[in-house]
């Protein structure tokens, strides 16, 4: 009997240290239910060095429109007098412009526009004030076309996703790269940002309800989320964690007592 009551804390011990507790993978834990969190962050993307921005301008009057959406190679009117339709644009393109390291676009007519540092309302108000003169009442439409974010470490499908709707939080970003492992730190999630050619590193804490507040709960373009492995992980990855190899090997040699002794 007591071969059996030995053989019983081991397995119960087995199943306490192999087993997570729920405190390490549960979400938004001490949230109450039909609690109203209101979250107190604000997010409007600012284009950057890099960004690569597509600005389609158009009016009632196309022609007067069209010099102003010049793709690569075409030719431009001149930029003082009358602008005439005397250039096209290939059928449902979108010019594009790729922010040089000075912040600046070269725009058609307008020439070198510095637009780095700018929310995409402030670039449009910016250049329908300077179009006035050429456009009467023009339509500028401008949108970040490589607004993307990257997740790596211990989740189900690590990758880069492009946001089409330029607006992403990181609870939705952990869901496009197919959740957490368990094996994942759910309460120490990294989120790296660049801004003006320096990294910073935001630590987040998935298990609680604060990260709604969290300067980082909604990600910029080129956001880098990382997910570190807990302790049990990277103790495997190093061939080191023998542990739970050691106690199986115990209840089997317990298993094997205990059948000899029960014969």
């Amino acid at each position: 009997m007591n071969s059996y009551k030995f053989l019983l804390l081991l397995v119960v011990s087995t199943f306490i240290f192999s087993c997570k507790t729920p405190t390490d993978v549960v979400y938004f834990q001490n949230s109450q239910d039909l609690e109203r969190i209101k979250s107190t962050n604000s997010f409007t993307p600012v284009f950057k060095v890099d960004d690569v921005v597509s600005i389609l301008v158009s009016a009632t009057d196309m022609d007067a429109a069209r010099p102003f959406n010049l793709m690569q190679g075409a030719s431009l009117p001149p930029p003082s007098g009358e602008i005439t339709a005397t250039a096209s644009v290939s059928s449902g393109a979108e010019p594009t412009y790729l922010i040089d390291e000075e912040g600046n676009i070269d725009f058609p007519v307008l020439g070198k526009l510095k637009i780095a540092g700018l929310t995409r309302v402030q670039i449009k108000d910016m250049l329908k004030e300077r179009l006035k003169i050429y456009i009467k009442d023009p339509i500028v439409n401008v949108r970040l076309k490589n607004f993307k974010i990257t997740v790596v470490g211990e989740v189900g499908r690590p990758g880069s996703f492009t946001i089409p709707n330029e607006r992403v939080t990181i609870i939705e970003a952990i869901g496009l790269a197919g959740d957490l492992t368990i094996m994942g730190k759910r309460g120490n999630v990294m989120v790296i940002r660049e801004n003006d050619g320096v990294n910073t590193y935001h630590r987040v804490d998935l298990t609680s309800k604060s990260i709604f507040d969290s300067p980082v709960y909604y990600l910029a373009q080129n956001d880098v989320l990382y997910v570190e492995p807990n302790e049990t992980k990277v103790k495997s990855s190093k061939g080191n964690d023998n542990t739970l190899g050691i106690v199986l090997s115990v209840v089997g040699v317990g298993l094997s007592v205990l059948a000899l002794v029960l014969r």
